[in-house]
């Protein structure tokens, strides 16, 4: 017979992991919640404004939660927002340079200052999410990092804004990366003014 823990006892896990996920700056040092998700959606709504590109990148199941979030950010946030993992150019691009190369050759030739990069990682381990992001720093666009595991994994300090979840259960990071980006597509949909129907 299966043990398992109750559904009910899932959700307030994933709640207090939520509750206590923390926000951080270039700078690293802590942001409280609220400046955090403050941070991210003015981030995103300048982008809007300025006509920029977000773009989200993730392997596995947050390659997943890259493209769910993708739908949200275009279809109620009003942004031009994509991912980079079409099979054809990933495969590509890994074939030509490595699979840790396969997010920052196309960062490179692809993101302006204009744009925002949010890179998804639930380790933070990721050499092809990493790279990735020192690609679009150099090409001078925002950065933001999802992350989860161990506090000083490496991708919780590459971005301008890091949101970093204490577990190592990757069900619950990864839906955590997901609620939040949910979340602030809703936030940025309040204010937008084009036709999402059109």
């Amino acid at each position: 017979m299966l043990t398992r823990t109750s559904l009910s006892a899932n959700a307030a896990e994933f709640a207090n992991i939520i509750d206590n996920g923390c926000f951080s700056g270039a700078d690293a040092r802590p942001l409280p919640h609220e400046h955090g998700i403050d941070s991210l959606t003015h981030l995103l709504a300048d982008t809007r404004a300025r006509a920029g590109s977000l773009y989200i990148i993730g392997n596995g199941g947050s390659a997943a939660v890259a493209s769910h979030a993708v739908t949200d950010f275009f279809n109620v946030g009003g942004l031009r927002a994509m991912t980079l993992h079409d099979s054809s150019t990933l495969t590509c691009f890994s074939n030509d340079y490595g699979y840790e190369h396969a997010f920052s050759r196309r960062a490179e030739r692809l993101l302006t200052d204009h744009d925002v990069l949010i890179a998804i990682s639930s380790s933070g381990q990721s050499a092809n999410i990493r790279n990735a992001c020192e690609a679009a720093r150099q090409r001078a666009a925002a950065v933001v990092t999802l992350s989860g595991f161990k506090p000083d994994n490496p991708l919780r300090t590459m971005g301008d804004i890091n949101y970093w979840l204490d577990s190592d259960d990757y069900g619950m990071v990864e839906i955590g990366h997901l609620f939040l980006l949910h979340y602030v597509a809703d936030l940025l949909g309040m204010d937008w003014n084009g036709d999402k129907h059109g």
